[in-house]
């Protein structure tokens, strides 16, 4: 599962061309005739038997790499992966699909127990920083110490590399634009492509009365965000729409993988979900780079971080932040807000630990909100993450934005 253009379809290709002797791929969206192949029965035998027929070749039991993909757009396609698993388990299938979220969230014959899930998301900063050519960087990112102390020469690079990803965000085919020639016009072209298709994806796929729905949703995160209080408002989407308007086509987009849902929660007490406000969210988007193309934000003002963009530059680095915390396999987090007092940007849940995060976009070393929850709930561990190259600190960890994929190896017992 993943967003469009995450690089599903590459790296299934690259794992069957590793572990198999051929790959049969099959595409429900460009083949459609594929459906027709499901309709009758579930009989394996005879699937596969077509399935060989419409490749081309006869596809063999442990060799041959059985491919489907984009396969919500085939009901019975999934439902056979039970029938797979029970009947033919000889014959390895892998799947891949862009809206496979809003599918399965409509699905009422899904395969239960018979299906493994992998998620896959844009590429992380250490990705980035890999894929830049930078293997030793990305390793200490990967294998970072917390024992030691970063040197202010390899921090101040791993910031300029940082801003770099602000710009450019994670999408695998942007990512190679920027790392092949450092062109900002070929960067910025690979984004629009990949916005223009998320927004085809609304018109084609979405139901036809919520696509300006959709639309309208999409375009007003990065203005909702640039706010100063960014707590997202159905109001401020299109004037006389409603909350009971939206919902259905925010799920959509959520279910799709394209936005985020934070929401705030009362009380940090376990189980967070049930200190949730539903009515009281955030939205973010899945990529920090789409974010910064779909605002506006030239490329320039985030490199030299110019003050013209002070305001949403902290809602780029929350939005940088809830990325990195979500490709780490935390469940998307919550926030807490106390009022008009204090306002602590995530709240996590790490094994038994509640850990609240005050996020940064600079240097700032004061955290009142963070102070204002400290005193309040007396949480085992605090944290504030920013631009300052700098892990000291006992009552509150301070972790630099480019390492904070590494929460977890600071919050220990």
């Amino acid at each position: 599962m993943g967003v469009r253009q995450c690089g599903k379809t590459y790296i299934i290709d690259d794992f069957g061309k590793s572990n198999y002797d051929e790959i049969a791929s099959f595409n429900f969206e460009k083949q459609e005739a594929l459906a027709g192949i499901f309709e009758n029965d579930y009989d394996t035998d005879r699937i596969i038997f077509e399935l060989g027929l419409f490749w081309g070749k006869t596809i063999k039991p442990e060799k041959t790499l059985i491919f489907f993909d984009e396969i919500q757009a085939c009901s019975r396609a999934i439902t056979s992966l039970k029938y797979f698993c029970e009947n033919a388990p000889q014959y390895h299938i892998v799947c891949a699909g862009s809206l496979l979220g809003v599918k399965l969230s409509k699905e009422s014959s899904f395969p239960v127990g018979k299906v493994e899930f992998v998620t896959m998301y844009p590429m992380s900063f250490s990705e980035f920083v890999r894929a830049n050519g930078e293997e030793m960087l990305a390793d200490y990112i990967s294998d970072f110490d917390v024992s030691k102390t970063i040197p202010e020469a390899i921090g101040n690079k791993l910031n300029h590399l940082l801003r770099q990803y602000y710009v450019t965000g994670g999408m695998p085919e942007v990512v190679q634009a920027w790392c092949d020639t450092k062109d900002i016009e070929q960067v910025e072209a690979k984004q629009q492509e990949i916005i223009d298709g998320y927004e085809f994806d609304f018109a084609k796929h979405a139901p036809i009365k919520d696509f300006p729905k959709l639309t309208a949703i999409w375009k007003s995160i990065p203005i909702q965000l640039a706010r100063e209080n960014n707590k997202f408002i159905f109001g401020h989407v299109k004037k006389g729409w409603r909350a009971k308007d939206l919902e259905d086509a925010l799920e959509w987009l959520i279910n799709a993988g394209l936005v985020y849902k934070v929401c705030q929660i009362e009380k940090p007490f376990l189980p967070l979900s049930a200190y949730e406000k539903p009515t009281a969210f955030k939205l973010y988007l899945c990529d920090i780079g789409l974010l910064r193309k779909l605002s506006g934000v030239p490329y320039q003002v985030v490199l030299d971080c110019s003050s013209i963009y002070t305001e949403f530059k902290g809602a780029m680095t929350e939005n940088y932040v809830l990325g990195e915390l979500v490709k780490k396999v935390y469940e998307t987090p919550y926030y807490w807000n106390s009022g008009n007092t204090a306002e602590v940007d995530f709240v996590i849940q790490s094994d038994s630990e509640i850990v609240p995060i005050e996020v940064k976009a600079e240097k700032n070393v004061k955290a009142k909100s963070l102070a204002v929850y400290r005193k309040k709930y007396s949480p085992n561990y605090a944290v504030k993450t920013s631009m300052k190259n700098d892990t000291n600190g006992k009552e509150i960890l301070n972790i630099p934005l480019y390492i904070i994929s590494s929460l977890n190896k600071f919050i220990t017992d």
